[in-house]
């Protein structure tokens, strides 16, 4: 395993939880201002057409987004925040194989921020595509962030 390989599974973890591992989402990249999200398609995923559902992109890419303004580089530490609008453009279906989506930071300030981003599938081919604005939670305005309060050792 690469030090990057490391660096990004000590802290998928703390990335993505809950909704996210039930969709099977994971991190793959995650760096200052840049985030990717990867999902293999399965039956679950897919609607009524065969196609994966709408729902599905949406949340990559608000993953993806939210995550390409989160970054923290202190272990033990998160950023939290939350979307205040996505937008999201269905260009193609998408209906096996790997999905990747793609975050990049492209402006803000300490609390808000704005991010664009895509999904591609494994060809390359542009499944959707959406820009969207955050805000930072409180402590989180920091790039480094806030102790994980689930990373606490349990009171006795």
């Amino acid at each position: 395993m690469s030090d990057t390989d490391s660096a990004i599974a000590s802290t998928t973890p703390q990335a993505l939880m809950g909704y996210h591992e039930l969709l099977g989402m994971h991190v793959v990249e995650w760096e200052e201002g840049r985030a990717v999200v990867e999902l293999t398609i399965e039956p679950k995923h897919l609607n009524r057409s065969g196609n994966v559902h709408g729902g599905v992109l949406a949340s990559m890419l608000d993953s993806a987004l939210s995550l390409a303004g989160l970054h923290c580089d202190v272990p033990g530490n998160i950023r939290r925040g939350m979307t205040l609008s996505l937008t999201t453009t269905f260009v193609g279906p998408a209906r096996q194989g790997v999905l990747r989506a793609t975050g990049t930071l492209r402006g803000g300030g300490q609390k808000t921020f704005m991010t664009s981003g895509e999904i591609l599938d494994e060809r390359g081919n542009l499944v959707a595509m959406g820009e969207g604005s955050f805000r930072r939670r409180s402590g989180s305005e920091s790039s480094q962030g806030v102790p994980d309060p689930q990373l606490r050792e349990p009171s006795e």
